[in-house]
């Protein structure tokens, strides 16, 4: 069974706190860090949902942006890679009937 998004959430924000109190940071300095606010970023680490932005701001506060390639590796997939080698669609004639 999957966990749900509530849970995924709360995992996140403990992770992300759980890091900031490895490197020794209080909230404040993260926020102030990040150009977020301290609510935004105790409702990120309380797992309350959050905007990307905050995330991807705290993530750099922390010096772990690094971890977003780790989602979606870039360039893994690239659907214009594809076009180019794809074999080109046989269009319908016209009809000639008036």
């Amino acid at each position: 069974m999957h966990p749900s998004v509530k849970e995924m959430e709360s995992d996140l924000g403990a992770s992300l706190k759980a890091l900031r109190l490895d490197l020794n940071i209080d909230q404040h300095t993260v926020a102030t860090r990040a150009g977020v606010s301290i609510g935004a970023l105790k409702n990120l680490e309380g797992g309350r949902g959050t905007t990307v932005r905050t995330l991807v701001s705290v993530l750099r506060a922390l010096d772990r942006a690094d971890w977003l390639a780790t989602i979606a590796p870039l360039g893994s997939i690239n659907p214009l890679t594809h076009t180019a080698t794809a074999t080109p669609r046989q269009r319908a004639t016209r009809s000639t009937r008036r």
